[in-house]
């Protein structure tokens, strides 16, 4: 199958359901399956097809899946670009990818502007959800005319249908190219294995330009035959109106769960809400815990994916007391392991790196062949960079993210654990662990702690705490009190923003 049939499938079965709620906007499945027609066929009169790059940078607007399904069925390459990039970034990204088009959002338009004339490759700027400027055309006109017909353009299933950017809470974001297949076989093994229905109103809550939002949540929906609501921007009291006016399901990361945690009005405003499905960071068993206490009718399930695969393993809501640590089991006909230093499958239990291997796993990395070299092996495994171990029943517990382990004096100490203690302190609302420089050990863990709404703890207090909950060597040397900490767009905590000024005129040897 292709992209393109995932929608096509829905249409034929729900021509008349609804398919898209954005703003004032209402798309049905016929609606939405005719837009991206024309959009494809637009897109062909205008050479771009098969071979070719598209590029999309913009918010959760009804235009963004008309887009999304209509460079599918054009053959060419989309990439999502972050809405939060700047103009360097997105001249990098653009760059790239080497896009002849791209389709911007209202708020992102001036950005392409500042950008464009250092861009010989980029012939045409469709603005999305606003007017045109100078050398632009509105998506409506550009588009106006073309057929609502199937394009005539013969597409493989192997080949490379878009580009998503790597999260960027590490370093420099590399473009992870995907095929039709890869993702239509994560659509697929999603609407099976999640605990969703055709029934469901889905909120979108995350930004479509990340793996997460637009691969896990979206495209099941529409796979599933959904109505998906798109907020344009997170916000908790968006989310709230959302679900009172019809929403029963919702996609989070753990950011916006512990803002759902923290809101005054959300037990009384979330009864709408069955279902959570969450994901694309580690989460704190204790946030989870008071979750499942505080709203006994949503069921809370987490799954575990990453831009290079898609969802690689999910954890039923059923097994948040038992397995609560773990992020679930590997999708059936995906493998999963971890694997030592030089690549060999570790037996049950014994911390690695986290791999996995199948039909889901992506292209490459564009224009980068020694980092693909060095993720994908030669027999197919796919290595994540995250650290993590298997029990005998085939779940998944993640320990970290390799680059975010520190060594202190010879022993691994990772973060989430240090998270996973501070958590537990009824004073932490938000927290960030990481390691700093120090002469006598190498490094040694620091904290970033935002205190919930009127509570007040010391430094030392909370030091005291995590060394009675955790081996004493990996307590936090240092707690710093800040207001919040930054994150990407999808909710991430940049832990390299707050971990660089530490560094300075230092070398960290991970």
């Amino acid at each position: 199958m292709l992209i393109g049939d995932l929608l096509r499938d829905s249409a034929a079965r729900l021509p008349d359901k609804l398919a898209v709620i954005a703003g004032d906007t209402r798309l049905t499945y016929a609606d939405l399956d005719q837009a991206a027609n024309r959009i494809a066929n637009a897109m062909n009169a205008g050479g771009i097809g098969p071979g070719a790059a598209a590029a999309i940078v913009a918010t959760n607007t009804a235009a963004y899946p008309q887009v999304y399904f209509g460079a599918a069925r054009s053959g060419a390459m989309l990439a999502h670009m972050s809405v939060r990039s700047t103009a360097a970034d997105l001249a990098y990204m653009l760059g790239k990818t080497s896009a002849r088009i791209v389709f911007a959002g209202a708020g992102q338009i001036d950005l392409v502007r500042q950008v464009r004339a250092d861009l010989p490759d980029l012939g045409t700027v469709v603005a999305m959800d606003g007017p045109a400027g100078a050398g632009e055309v509105t998506l409506a006109d550009w588009s106006r005319g073309a057929p609502e017909s199937p394009p005539a353009v013969s597409l493989d299933p192997a080949a490379p249908y878009g580009i998503t950017f790597t999260g960027g809470t590490t370093g420099v974001p590399k473009a992870v190219v995907a095929t039709h297949q890869g993702r239509v076989w994560s659509a697929h093994i999603a609407a099976r294995d999640f605990a969703l229905s055709e029934d469901d109103v889905m909120v979108c809550t995350t930004p479509l330009f990340h793996v997460a939002g637009l691969t896990s949540w979206f495209q099941t929906g529409i796979t599933l035959g959904c109505t998906m609501h798109l907020l344009e921007h997170w916000d908790i009291d968006d989310l709230m109106v959302a679900v009172e006016v019809g929403c029963t399901a919702a996609f989070m990361v753990p950011t916006q769960m512990v803002a759902v945690l923290n809101h005054p009005e959300t037990a009384s405003r979330l009864g709408n809400l069955r279902y959570v499905n969450f994901g694309g960071a580690p989460m704190s068993p204790t946030v989870l815990a008071r979750l499942v206490d505080g709203f006994p009718h949503i069921a809370w399930e987490e799954h575990y994916g990453q831009s290079e695969a898609g969802p690689i393993a999910v954890r039923p809501a059923d097994f948040n007391g038992t397995k609560a640590a773990s992020v679930g089991r590997g999708f059936e006909g995906q493998e999963l392991a971890t694997l030592d230093e030089d690549g060999k499958a570790l037996p049950t239990g014994q911390v690695g790196e986290i791999a996995t291997r199948g039909p889901h796993v992506f292209l490459e990395y564009l224009g980068d062949p020694k980092q693909t070299a060095i993720a994908k092996t030669a027999d197919g495994w796919l290595r994540t960079g995250d650290v993590g171990y298997l029990d005998d029943e085939g779940f998944l517990f993640l320990v970290d993210r390799s680059k975010d382990m520190m060594i202190c004096g010879g022993e691994n100490v990772y973060p989430a654990e240090v998270e996973h203690a501070l958590y537990q302190h009824p004073a932490v609302k938000e927290c960030a662990v990481f390691g700093i420089p120090d002469e006598k050990w190498g490094e040694v863990p620091a904290a970033h702690v935002v205190l919930a709404d009127s509570a007040q703890a010391e430094a030392a207090e909370l030091i005291d705490h995590c060394a009675e909950l955790i081996p004493r060597h990996k307590r936090p040397r240092l707690v710093k009190f800040v207001d919040n900490l930054p994150k990407t767009a999808i909710g991430k905590i940049q832990k390299n923003v707050i971990r660089d000024p530490y560094w300075e005129g230092e070398e960290r040897t991970i």
